[in-house]
């Protein structure tokens, strides 16, 4: 049962008690004697994010503004419902708000982002209520039946969906951009044979990948580097496309997509990789991740994990775990060494691909905004809505450092079949 707006508003002056009780408001360009009770919430709002250069507008047309300069965006709240439950737990709501049409933006939306996670970072959410409130936002479980509803609800939306605003090799994970003025399709191979040179791969070597998305790194490597690859992966719509890919560029000789859970894996590998699988697997999860890597990685063999990641242990933004990628945690680089350490495995090699992963995002929110028409012909507004502030907030995180990308390459402790420098990372490709 959804609380009603006495219950909010109730909800919401706890929550402004604990706000005011920590003496980080600013005084408003309103005089608070001025505003409504609505308008104050509206204040307090604003002071817990550390007074951040927002308009806040409500559907009476008051407006609250109390940062310095000139404000970035207005968001304009429809009614008072919105208002409150944006007070009670904005991660959650202003996501919701936003896809039902009873918040509007005026102005640049990622910019908005921008401002809001540097506030939050600041935010002096205090107080029993906000921990409750925070408590509740729990990931959905990752066990091998979960996975596979969590990982339908976002991969199996439809290729054509991806298809018109992913690259022309439907790589849906951080391009590596060789300049900033390279374009996109260059960039997503850029990356794929920056992985494979990481992980040296000779021809004749034996590849498993831990998650494949649409087949394109698993197809590379055993076309470019002449590897046998076996990728898994539990996206119908995903191992359907990559297969029939396969069987048309005539590798399939080469490459296995199997439609089965990472747990799963089998037999011995010289290189294990996983480029955008480990989000989704979980904390939970993650030393049964590392007891598959050991037992599938041959005496000599070499590793990769490339995850989004976070220089804290927090939840992912409880709308986007809600609404998106039910089920995902982003670790932090701490976690993803504490997957390999019990198994010595020894790192080699360690890169931070942030901004690359905010230019990947750049190209693929113009795309999506280009194809928004088809986008609602398929679907709906809602669903535009959604993932345009998905794609926003994703670009949002990465440019103000609150989610990270990393590499993490590595090998057998005992192994000294290692690169003695960068330079084969740098050559021309082969």
């Amino acid at each position: 049962m959804k609380p009603d707006d006495a219950q909010l508003l109730e909800l919401s002056g706890q929550r402004a008690a604990g706000i005011a009780r920590t003496g980080r408001l600013r005084d408003a360009n309103v005089p608070a004697a001025v505003l409504s009770l609505e308008g104050r919430l509206m204040r307090l709002l604003l002071g817990s994010l550390g007074n951040p250069p927002l308009r806040l507008t409500l559907w009476n047309g008051e407006s609250v503004f109390t940062g310095e300069g000139d404000a970035v965006a207005c968001i304009r709240i429809a009614d008072r419902s919105a208002l409150l439950r944006l007070f009670i737990n904005p991660e959650l709501h202003f996501g919701e708000a936003y896809c039902d049409g009873s918040i509007e933006v005026d102005g640049d939306l990622v910019k908005l982002l921008e401002v809001i996670y540097q506030g939050l970072d600041l935010a002096s959410f205090r107080g029993r209520l906000p921990r409750l409130v925070k408590s509740l936002d729990r990931p959905r479980a990752n066990s091998p039946s979960a996975a596979r509803d969590n990982i339908h609800h976002h991969y199996d939306l439809g290729n054509e969906f991806y298809r018109l605003w992913l690259d022309r090799e439907m790589l849906y994970t951080c391009a590596y951009f060789p300049t900033p003025e390279a374009p996109l399709d260059q960039a997503q191979v850029a990356k794929m044979d920056h992985v494979c040179r990481k992980l040296r791969l000779r021809p004749g070597d034996t590849v498993v990948e831990a998650g494949c998305g649409w087949g394109s790194l698993a197809l590379h490597m055993a076309t470019q580097y002449g590897a046998r690859v076996q990728a898994f992966n539990i996206s119908r719509e995903q191992i359907a496309y990559a297969r029939a890919r396969a069987c048309a560029m005539g590798a399939d000789r080469f490459v296995e997509f199997i439609e089965d859970d990472y747990r799963n894996i089998g037999g011995r590998y010289d290189a294990f990789v996983s480029v955008g699988m480990l989000e989704h697997v979980g904390r939970d999860y993650h030393d049964e991740l590392g007891r598959v890597i050991n037992r599938c990685l041959a005496r000599d063999g070499r590793g990769m994990l490339h995850s989004i990641g976070q220089d804290q242990p927090a939840s992912l933004n409880a709308w986007i775990e809600k609404r998106i990628f039910p089920g995902a945690y982003p670790p932090t680089l701490r976690e993803m060494l504490a997957i390999i350490e019990p198994h010595k495995l020894s790192v080699l090699d360690v890169e931070n691909l942030r901004l690359h992963y905010a230019l990947t995002l750049e190209h693929w929110l113009r795309r999506f905004e280009a194809a928004r028409e088809q986008v609602t012909g398929m679907y709906d507004a809602g669903f535009v809505r959604s993932w345009r502030l998905y794609l926003a907030g994703s670009l949002a995180a990465f440019n103000t450092g609150k989610l990270q990308l990393f590499q993490v390459l590595f090998g057998r402790a005992a192994s000294n079949d290692v690169a003695w420098t960068r330079a084969h990372l740098y050559g021309q490709r082969r």
